[in-house]
């Protein structure tokens, strides 16, 4: 499903206006479900979220930092809900040579080809499962409202294209629960992309901000010169579709689908027509690719994004305190 447009605009609409007794019943659920006790893993917890719903990038980051706290040794394991996989409620290591996106989700993929990749409903319980596998430091990808498993490091990813909408919450607005709630829980706050909204200042003074944009990767880039037909389904195609067009390659034309969209036969058939007909070279995200059949994939060029950070070394101090949490120090890691 694709957010209604009034989720996005900042001037007052009449569904935003009906809705928002909605919303305060949004915003209470969500406080009583954060009230549940939840377990404390031995290890540090460090869940990428947002305030509301859609594709603020945490997948993006999540990938981004695991690799780098790999890269100082750390055995790092990714925790997942496997949204859009029917894997359920049991606790599975994804292997990306057997499972699909119809089992464990799309972003679940995703990370299993960077980590190892838990997939539960029940974030305590994939917790477990990881650190009996050697986790020394779990990383959720989503979950900010999830009580389950106690968070060391609640950091709160905001797309700053979008900042948080209307400001209103479900379903009047994008929200789970108030920015101010989520921001006062949060360790940090990671923006991705410059804040055109301005929503920036709306987070607590105190709270360290950390800046990055998203850069396409070679793939995209050796595309130049070619006319392409992009299509995606992620939260916010249209950021994809930008984030080529800044780049300076040339799109014939755009298909966006919902989140997690499952493509059918008939969908595919019309994208090779079109891009046929186009003399164009289709064109999609990572996302995206690993919920196409096999033999489409191969028609199709996948362009991903990694981020550009600036300020490195904030980046850094701060992925150093997160490995440290509960007094573990970094030497004490398996740097062989």
């Amino acid at each position: 499903m694709r957010s209604p447009a009034f989720w996005s605009s900042r001037r007052p609409s009449l569904a935003g206006t009906l809705l928002g007794p909605l919303g305060a019943i949004t915003e209470r659920m969500t406080a009583h479900r954060l009230r549940r006790p939840g377990w404390t893993a031995p290890v540090p917890v460090i869940c990428c979220g947002n305030a509301g719903v859609g594709g603020a990038g945490k997948t993006t980051l999540v990938l981004d930092l695991a690799a780098r706290m790999q890269a100082r040794g750390v055995a790092v394991h990714c925790l997942t809900r496997g949204y859009g996989g029917r894997a359920g409620r049991t606790v599975l290591r994804v292997d990306v040579g057997r499972h699909d996106a119809a089992l464990v989700g799309d972003e679940a993929l995703l990370l299993a080809g960077q980590a190892p990749c838990w997939v539960s409903a029940d974030r305590a319980a994939g917790a477990q499962a990881a650190i009996a596998a050697g986790a020394q430091i779990l990383l959720m990808d989503d979950g900010l409202q999830n009580p389950g498993l106690i968070q060391d490091w609640p950091l709160l990813v905001i797309d700053g294209a979008a900042g948080f909408g209307n400001g209103r919450l479900l379903p009047a607005g994008p929200l789970r629960e108030p920015v101010g709630t989520a921001a006062a829980r949060a360790g940090a706050a990671v923006m991705i992309g410059a804040d055109e909204t301005g929503d920036g200042a709306r987070l607590p003074s105190g709270l360290m901000v950390l800046h990055a944009e998203l850069v396409m990767d070679e793939a995209a880039l050796a595309l130049r010169g070619r006319k392409l037909l992009a299509f995606a389904g992620i939260g916010r195609p249209e950021k994809f579709f930008h984030a080529l067009d800044r780049i300076g390659l040339g799109l014939a034309g755009t298909h966006a689908f919902s989140d997690h969209h499952r493509f059918r036969a008939r969908e595919l058939d019309a994208l090779r027509r079109d891009a046929a007909r186009l003399d164009a070279t289709l064109v999609t995200t990572p996302k995206d690719a690993v919920r196409l059949p096999t033999a489409f994939r191969r028609e199709v060029v996948v362009a991903g994004v990694s981020l550009l950070w600036q300020d490195p070394a904030a980046r850094d101090g701060l992925i150093d305190r997160m490995i440290r949490t509960k007094g573990v120090d970094v030497d004490d890691f398996d740097l062989g």
